[in-house]
């Protein structure tokens, strides 16, 4: 039997749903470049087809309207927790078989078409099923647990997946272990939801459906996106202010796996967890919560260059790993720490000044539209980053990720912000 909406509390949905919500994200992203890698797919092929994987986020905004069209919100997340609690099966029954590489991403890339439409879903549930009050309480927990999301996506689930490739031998046989441990942990989360999740009476499906009227609004939403003033400088600013980021990212953890003879740092799976699961996420915290507090503090035109600066330079602490190899695994810990705080404190100038793209009529639907860009940012460069350090080597390929700082520098100093946009009133 379901609970009435009013018998179950936010407390009792709000922090598993963000929880699902961050899972996906990280494993297609972030969890897929570590488990092909431990499989020995070339960095070529890694950063190629897993920054397709961004393509569902870039694209979203699109097929948004079909989840506002059909059926009810609480419907989609069901609906799609349910597909990726399978995706998550079907991975580990895929990675025995020889052709596991192209298998296996065409189910990443199921997974993450139902991961972007779960967040459309998951976040118009959120704002049906609270009221304006409980939805500015909740937002920090929602925000907790999706990086608690992040922790044990990155984190624990290396570590575990390291511990079952020491305890097994096999390294194919201890990533088929792990995707059906999430599997589980899947599953269960889906079937609580099914219970736990409200039904609140504006949650609805739209009787009738004009479609017509329905692609005239989105068009009209769609072009006072570009029509806004500025526009063209605000969408290179989408992406260009993370560049050396982008290609980063795809790199990073491959360079530590890789042996010391080929340029990395020889680390394991479970040494790989720890630094980016725990202490990187812990830096990035930190540093997204202390970069809120600053442009709060003096606004978002005061901090735009300095927190540039903030994502750019401290990249410097992968070009001494590249050149200096250090054996001390305390050292690498200080060094993700440094990259992943200053990543954190830079990247909150990001999503402020998406807000101030969005802010006007269609606020909700033009955040979507700058998030899409924020995804393909990601995208493009990572494509080209695995062929670009296969070319020139890891110690080049660092340096050439530290100049990119130079048209993130630009772009952050010529694009326009209004005194006083962010500040605290």
């Amino acid at each position: 039997m379901q609970p009435s909406e009013k018998s179950i509390s936010p407390w009792k949905w709000v922090p598993t749903l963000y929880f699902a919500q961050g899972i996906p994200y990280v494993i297609v992203m972030t969890v897929s470049v570590i488990m092909y890698k431990r499989f020995g797919v070339s960095n070529t092929n890694i950063a190629l087809y897993t920054s397709w994987l961004y393509l569902p986020w870039v694209i979203k905004p699109f097929w948004s309207p079909v989840v506002d069209m059909f059926k009810t919100k609480r419907w989609w997340i069901i609906s799609m927790q349910l597909l990726m609690g399978a995706g998550f099966a079907g991975i580990a029954l895929l990675i025995p078989m020889p052709f596991y590489l192209q298998a296996t991403l065409a189910v990443f890339w199921l997974m993450a078409f139902s991961s972007a439409t779960h967040d459309v879903a998951a976040d118009g549930f959120y704002m049906l099923a609270l009221d304006e009050g409980k939805q500015s309480f909740f937002v920090g927990i929602r925000s907790l647990f999706y990086r608690i999301a992040m922790i044990t996506g990155q984190g624990a689930l290396i570590v575990f997946a390291g511990a079952m490739e020491r305890v097994t031998g096999n390294i194919r046989f201890a990533w088929t272990i792990t995707f059906f441990v999430i599997f589980g942990l899947f599953l269960l989360i889906m079937m609580y939801h099914r219970f736990a999740l409200p039904k609140p009476d504006t949650d609805m499906q739209q009787d009738k459906v004009d479609n017509n009227q329905v692609m005239k609004e989105f068009g009209i939403t769609f072009l006072s996106f570009f029509k806004k003033q500025g526009i063209v400088l605000s969408i290179l600013f989408l992406l260009i202010y993370r560049l050396g980021e982008a290609m980063l990212v795809k790199l990073a953890q491959p360079f530590m796996l890789d042996p010391v003879e080929l340029g990395g740092l020889g680390l394991s799976t479970e040494q790989i967890g720890l630094a980016y699961g725990m202490v990187g996420v812990a830096a990035l915290v930190a540093g997204g919560i202390l970069g809120g507090l600053a442009i709060a503090w003096k606004g978002l035109k005061f901090w735009m260059l300095p927190m540039a600066l903030a994502i750019t330079l401290p990249n410097l602490s992968y070009v001494y790993l590249a050149v200096f190899q250090p054996a001390s695994y305390l050292t690498v810990l200080v060094c993700v720490a440094i990259e992943q705080f200053g990543y954190g404190f830079g990247f909150a100038a990001f999503l402020m000044y998406m807000i101030r793209m969005a802010d006007g009529v269609h606020k909700t639907a033009h955040y979507a539209f700058a998030s899409g860009f924020m995804a393909l940012g990601m995208m493009l460069p990572g494509m080209m980053a695995g062929w670009l350090q296969e070319q020139v080597g890891y110690q080049w390929f660092f340096i050439i990720v530290m100049l990119l700082a130079i048209p993130t520098l630009l772009i952050a100093s010529i694009v326009k912000v209004e005194p006083g946009f962010g500040k605290k009133k």
